[in-house]
This record gives C-alpha cells, sequence and structure tokens, in this order.
C-alpha cells in the first residue's frame, strides 16, 4: 500500500484492533509480530494469511488449538552461546521448554493429519518442525524446568551436594545444642540466622567471650552480636570449601551443557521464529472468535458486499449491523441523515474492515461477505467542533483532502465524514461536489457522509453514484442506525416539531417557506422510503417461504435418509438372522448325520440302517427347511405345484435332499414312497416336485457297487459341466457319509481342469471333509480326487 495509509490508522482505530489481537498471544515476541502486522495490496500474500488464520480456526473449533504453550526470547541466549560464552541454568531451562513446545507442536500436527482435518498452510509449516529431542533430554537430565542444576547432572555434583547436606546438618546440630541448651540464656533469641554465608547465633554484647569464635555483624543498637561460635567454625569452614566446590562443579556442567546446544544455534533462531509465526496465527484465529469473525471472500476487481457488518470494537449488543455494499454498481456511496444517526460508524466499519481483511484478520460480517483489494485507503473522519473553533476544524479537514487528492489513485478507497462541513452551507455544498467530481475523475472508490441537500440530487444525476441514508424513527424520535441504500436521508424536522408539539400552523408556514425542490426532493424521499417498506414487507414474506420451503426439504431429506438407513438396517438384520438360520440348520444336519455314523459304526456295518431309521432322520431334516408365509401363501405357485397330480410311476424331486426318485406307491393322505436309489423313503407330498422323466444319458455318473452296500466308494463325473459336475459330488458325499465311509474317490479326468478346479472349490468349504489330495499314479494321478471324511 501507498506511504499514506499509515496516516488513516488512528482514524480508523486500526492500532486498537492490533492491540486487542497482541493480547490472545502467549509470547512478548507474539505481540511484537501482531504490532507490526500491517495490510497489504498482493492478492496472493492476503489469500495466504487468510487461510492460515482459517487453518488455525478450524484446529481451534476442533481441537482446542495448537499446543504453543509461553516462550522467552531466547534470541540473547543463542547469541552469547556463537561468542562461546557459558549459559545459566534458567537461560538453559527456557531453551528447553521450546524444545519441548516445538515437539508437542509437531505431535499435534501429526495426530490433525490422521484424523484427516484438511488445513490449507499450517501442514506446510508443520512440516518444517523438527524435534530436538535428544538435546532436550540432555537438558532437562541437568536443569529442572526453574533452571536449577540436578544434583544428578554429574557424580561430583550429587557428592559434594551429599557433603553439604550433612556437613549443614552437623553444624545446626550444634547451634542447636546452644539455643535450647542452658547456654540459651546468653542469647538475645533462640534463633539461628546466618551472615556472610556462615551459620550464627544473637549472643548479647555482655556474653561476646562466652562462645569464642568470630563476629560476622551487630545490631543497630550494638546490643547484639552475630557470632559463629568456635565449636561449628571449623564446620563452617569445611561447608563453604564444599560450596566453592559446589559452584565450581555447576558451572563445568552448564559450560558443557552450553556447548551441546552450540551447535543447534542457527536451527534453534529458525524455529523461534517458527514458533513466533504460530504464536501469531493462533492469536488471530482466537481473536477472530472473540468477535465472532468470519473469513471473508477477496474480489480483485474492488466489489466490496459486507453483509451485517460490525464495528470490531463495539459491543455485539450495542452496534446494529449493517449491509454495506459498493464497487460493483456503484464506485461513490453519499450517505445522509441527521446528526447521531450513526453515519460516521458505517463509514468507519467499512475503512476498519477493508484494513483488517487486507491485513488477514477475519471480519466481523456474515458468511459470504466479500471484500475488496485496494491500494489505499484514505479517511478524513473527525467530529464537529465549536463555532469558535469552525474556521481550523475546515481548514484541518481540507489540509487532508488535499493531501488525499494528491495521493489517490484508481484502486484507492477514500471516506470522508461530513465533507465540506464547517464553512458557508452553500459554498460547502458546491466544494463537496467538486472534489466529488474530481475523484470520480480518477476513477477512485468513495463514500461520504453529508447534511447537504444538495449533495442528495447529485447521487440521482451522476453514474456509478448512490445516495443512502440513516433509518429514523418518527414515531420515537430516535435514530434505528440501520444504513438505507438507495435512498437518501431527510431531517425529518416538520414530523419531529409536530411530535413535539408544535403549532400545526407554525409547521406548515414553514414548509411554505422551502424552496419548491426541497418540497420536492422530500417527497421523493418519502415516496421512496414507503416503496422500500412494501419491498421489505414482501421480501420478508418471500424470506418467511423460502425458510419454510427449505425447512421442509430439510425435513424430507432427512426423513429419506431416515428411511434408508432403517431400511439398511432391516436388511442387515434380516440378512444376519437368515446366516444364523442357515448355520443352525447345518449344524443339526451335520448332527443327524454323525449320529447315523455313528450308529452304522456301533453296528460294525454288519447290519445295514432299517428304512424306518432313515425315514425318521428323512423327516428331521426336512423340518430344517420352513417355507416363507408369502410362498406358502402364494396361489400362483400352489396352483402351479398343484397343476398335475402325483401318480405311481412318477419322477420327483425331494427337496429336504436335494435329490431325484421315482414314486413307487401312495403311503397315505398326501403321503408317498419314493425310491432314491437303494433307498425307499416315505415322504409329504409337499416335500414332493414333480420333474420330466430324465432320458439316460450316454455318458452319466458310474457307481461301482461294493459288496453289501447301495453306495460306491467312487464317483465319475467326467464329461459333465462344472456346475452339474459339483452337484453330482455334493449329492453323493451326502450318501456316502450315510453309508459311513471314511474316504471315497472322484473321477473328473483331466482335460482343461475346471472340472477339477471345481470340485476342489467345493470341496475346501464342505464341513465334513478332512483332506482331499490327487490320486496316486496308477489311480488315475491328477485325474481322480481321494476325499478323506471327518
Amino acid at each position: 500500500m501507498t506511504e499514506a495509509l499509515p496516516a488513516s490508522y488512528h482514524t480508523l482505530e486500526y492500532e486498537k484492533v492490533i492491540r486487542a489481537l497482541g493480547e490472545h498471544t502467549v509470547s512478548r515476541l507474539g505481540r511484537e509480530k501482531a504490532s507490526k502486522l500491517v495490510p497489504t495490496q498482493e492478492e496472493s500474500l492476503i489469500r495466504e494469511q487468510l487461510e492460515e488464520t482459517e487453518d488455525a480456526s478450524r484446529l481451534l473449533r476442533l481441537k482446542g488449538g495448537i499446543p504453543v504453550a509461553e516462550f522467552d526470547d531466547i534470541r540473547p541466549h543463542l547469541k552469547r552461546v556463537r561468542i562461546q560464552g557459558t549459559l545459566n541454568g534458567q537461560e538453559i531451562a527456557q531453551i528447553g521448554r521450546i524444545l519441548r513446545t516445538l515437539k508437542d507442536i509437531k505431535r499435534f500436527f501429526s495426530d490433525a493429519k490422521e484424523e484427516d482435518i484438511p488445513l490449507n498452510r499450517l501442514y506446510e509449516k508443520a512440516e518444517q518442525l523438527v524435534s530436538f529431542t535428544p538435546l532436550e533430554r540432555k537438558i532437562f537430565s541437568v536443569v529442572d524446568e526453574g533452571g536449577y542444576v540436578l544434583d544428578d547432572a554429574s557424580s561430583a555434583l550429587k557428592r559434594i551436594r551429599d557433603s553439604i547436606k550433612s556437613t549443614e546438618s552437623r553444624a545446626r546440630q550444634k547451634l542447636e545444642s546452644i539455643v535450647r541448651g542452658p547456654q540459651s540464656r546468653f542469647l538475645t533469641d533462640a534463633i539461628i540466622t546466618m551472615r556472610n554465608d556462615r551459620y550464627v547465633i544473637p549472643v548479647k554484647q555482655e556474653n561476646r567471650s562466652t562462645f569464642g569464635g568470630v563476629v560476622h555483624d551487630q545490631s543497630s543498637t550494638g546490643q547484639t552480636l552475630f557470632i559463629e561460635p568456635q565449636s561449628v567454625l571449623d564446620l563452617n569452614n569445611r561447608l563453604r570449601v564444599y560450596q566453592v566446590e559446589e559452584k565450581a562443579e555447576v558451572e563445568r556442567i552448564l559450560s558443557e551443557l552450553t556447548q551441546d546446544i552450540a551447535p543447534y544455534r542457527e536451527d534453534l533462531e529458525y524455529h523461534l521464529s517458527l514458533l513466533v509465526e504460530l504464536d501469531f496465527i493462533q492469536a488471530k484465529a482466537r481473536y477472530a472468535r472473540s468477535i465472532k469473525a468470519v473469513m471473508p471472500k477477496l474480489n480483485t476487481n474492488k466489489h466490496v458486499a459486507l453483509y451485517q457488518a460490525r464495528h470490531p470494537l463495539l459491543k455485539e449488543d450495542e452496534v446494529v449491523a449493517n449491509d454495506i455494499i459498493i464497487g460493483e454498481d456503484y464506485k461513490t456511496m453519499i450517505v445522509t441523515g441527521p446528526n447521531t444517526g450513526g453515519k460516521t460508524v458505517v463509514l468507519k466499519t467499512l475503512g476498519l474492515l477493508q484494513l483488517m481483511g487486507q491485513a488477514g484478520l477475519f471480519l466481523p460480517v456474515e458468511d459470504g461477505s466479500t471484500m475488496g483489494i485496494f491500494s489505499s485507503v484514505f479517511a478524513d473522519i473527525g467530529d464537529e467542533q465549536s463555532i469558535e473553533q469552525s474556521l481550523s476544524t475546515f481548514s484541518s479537514h481540507l489540509t487532508t483532502i488535499v493531501s488525499i487528492l494528491e495521493r489517490m489513485d484508481d484502486d484507492s478507497l477514500i471516506l470522508f465524514d461530513e465533507l465540506g462541513a464547517g464553512t458557508d452551507p452553500q459554498e460547502g455544498a458546491a466544494l463537496a461536489i467538486s472534489i466529488l467530481d474530481a475523484i470520480g475523475q480518477t476513477g477512485s472508490y468513495v463514500m461520504i457522509t453529508s447534511h447537504y441537500p444538495e449533495l442528495k440530487a447529485y447521487g440521482y444525476n451522476r453514474p456509478e453514484t448512490i445516495n443512502a441514508s440513516m433509518e429514523f424513527n418518527v414515531d420515537t424520535l430516535s435514530p434505528t442506525y440501520r444504513l438505507l441504500i438507495g435512498i437518501p436521508g431527510r431531517s425529518n424536522a416538520f414530523e419531529i416539531a409536530r411530535r413535539l408539539g408544535l403549532d400545526d400552523m407554525i409547521i406548515d408556514t414553514a414548509k411554505q417557506l422551502l424552496s419548491g425542490e426541497s418540497q420536492n426532493v422530500d417527497q421523493m424521499i418519502e415516496d421512496l422510503e414507503s416503496r422500500r417498506k412494501e419491498a421489505e414487507t414482501e421480501a420478508g414474506k418471500a424470506t418467511n417461504e423460502l425458510k419454510e420451503a427449505e425447512r421442509l426439504h430439510r425435513e424430507l431429506k432427512e426423513a429419506f435418509k431416515q428411511y434408508q438407513d432403517e431400511r439398511d438396517d432391516l436388511k442387515k438384520k434380516a440378512e444376519k438372522e437368515a446366516n444364523d438360520i442357515v448355520d443352525k440348520a447345518r449344524q443339526e444336519a451335520d448332527d443327524i448325520i454323525k449320529e447315523l455314523r455313528q450308529r452304522q459304526l456301533e453296528g460294525q456295518f454288519n447290519e445295514p440302517l432299517k428304512e424306518h431309521e432313515f425315514i425318521d432322520a428323512q423327516t428331521r431334516l426336512s423340518r430344517l427347511k420352513t417355507e416363507e408365509d408369502s410362498l406358502s401363501k402364494n396361489k400362483v405357485l400352489q396352483k402351479q405345484k398343484q397343476k398335475k397330480a402325483l401318480k405311481v410311476g412318477d419322477s420327483v424331486e425331494v427337496q429336504s435332499f436335494g435329490q431325484k426318485g421315482i414314486v413307487v406307491e401312495k403311503a397315505g393322505n398326501r403321503e408317498w414312497v419314493v425310491q432314491m436309489g437303494m433307498l425307499k423313503m416315505k415322504l409329504p407330498e409337499t416335500d414332493l416336485i414333480q420333474v420330466e422323466q430324465e432320458k439316460v444319458p450316454q455318458q452319466r455318473v458310474s457307481i461301482n457297487r461294493s459288496s453289501g452296500m447301495g453306495v460306491s466308494t467312487e464317483i465319475d463325473v467326467r464329461g459333465e459341466r462344472v456346475e452339474e459336475a459339483v452337484q453330482q459330488v455334493d449329492r453323493y458325499i451326502d450318501q456316502a457319509l450315510l453309508q459311513n465311509y471314511p474316504k471315497v474317490t472322484i473321477i473328473h479326468g483331466m482335460g482343461t481342469g475346471a472340472v477339477r478346479k471345481g470340485v476342489h472349490e467345493f470341496l475346501k468349504k464342505h464341513s465334513q471333509v478332512k483332506t482331499y489330495s490327487d490320486a496316486p499314479a496308477n489311480q488315475g494321478g491328477s485325474g481322480a480326487t481321494i476325499v478323506t471324511f471327518k
């Protein structure tokens, strides 16, 4: 920005904002950085600063803020390190605390990254941080937080301090025996004190020879002598020697630790600057939260639209928020109206918020507000003075105006309060109009406040210029402090006079004295205000209807989402219940088969299971299948089932076994005897589905009969498709398990290997298969698989 900009800082109270910002830092260096914050016109820099503030605000909201602890300025310490000086314990502890803070900050950003917190800029800064963990551990193994050198800093120091404690204890014991024994009568007070770093006792003047020793001090009256008794003289001498040794050892330790810090000097200086920057950035976020500010949008075309803008230095409950819009449809705004209506506050709010935004600070406005980027912001704002000072006031303002006109350009924002005031009204109005014309020729953006009615007409007649005013409630005779863009202000003097009881005749006479032009302007303003109120009423209705529509839309979205969630939950629940039922049925089926196998084993294969036992097992298996109500009640399905009545000789599929058989005879009401291979079973009609008679294929499953058993120990599925082969193997294994075979052979051939692969995939998932492997070379090799059951 130009050099003229700082002259407006004081006028717009920008310095107060900076002081308030500095109060949110944790360090003196952070406050210094905040105090140097100035607006800029570089778009990239403004955007970067705003995004940094946005990052800090998000971290403040989600994680309580960056853990920047209070820290000291260690630059003087590092300078002494550079010239090979020795740091004291407190200075080293201050460096250690900064290292600890850096470690905490680095861990903080690492956690934030794991939590997928989106940041624009601060992750890049965090990546520059380095942990000095070894140096930090070294520092705090030597000194504590306050800088005191720890006893364990070295073995020599521990030995010396142990000796000091022991010697002090012995010396105090000897003195305690004096102050609490019979010799205490020679003392002025029964206490032990220190003089010249040595233990002494207060002895009466007349008893100075009683204890011998050395006199170190006396009272102001001379009646008390502070004597080091002869009995503790040697102990105090020894203690003094230990203290000298302690001091030398501490200096040696600190000197070594200072040398350990020296290689990190430049890195520490750089990290100190990073820490100061993070402190400053977080202060911007905290200040934004304190004034309820948000991030504005940037507009390089200088279109300013600050919605519900508030002055940041006024309390929220004491200021009226206003929409301040300038730059797009009009470059000049003339705000007219009576005093104490809030014109100056609006003027200052625009200027101050623009400065804050160009300094990277959030603004106390509503979301969606836009700020421009100006090369400079000039302001001439001042309270009116007394009549005696009017000449000097006019001269002062005119001097400032001349300076602004000399420095302004087409990217400047200019704010004038009571332009042309302090002189003759007609001359002042003419001068104000000519100044606005000069500014318009340059192309600057300007907002002014004024009382002159001539400027209202100027606002109507000049291009890119608009009138505005501060609303005044005639009923309550008080301003509302609301900015009305597009409507010039009027004095309301006649309405106020009538409300206050002035005679109507006087008011009518006064109106007649007004020029016709003034009356027409007032009438026009009154008409505009009437239309504005009507428009506001209609806009209010539309807003309410829009809010209601948005509410209904939101509720519908929530209801639909809830429906989808409930549907998904029900589906998951149904799937889980179905899986549980299937698992339970499978387990029960396995138990039934195991029971049959056990009974077969107990019979030692001599007596096969009897038919009624198979029927009983089949009945228990069929009970595991529960037909859904919706299917059992499906008339179309039932009609299809009953389309053709069963008769002896029909081919049927037994659903509970998944096998095909021949109807042998009718066993009763809706029950039939079905032959499945060597097995005959009585089954309910509902378990049977009539199928077409199968033609005997040229190459089908070949079963080698074994003595005394109805099922072969091997099955041949060569030539079958994968799905059919797997189905046949599935049925065959069930039969083999019923026969209690320990192992069987599946002949699938080699071919393309698809049937072999499909069979192996099926065997892998079968609950009763213990192992399976290719047959030996003399039994078919990889063209057959031997299966062992559990």
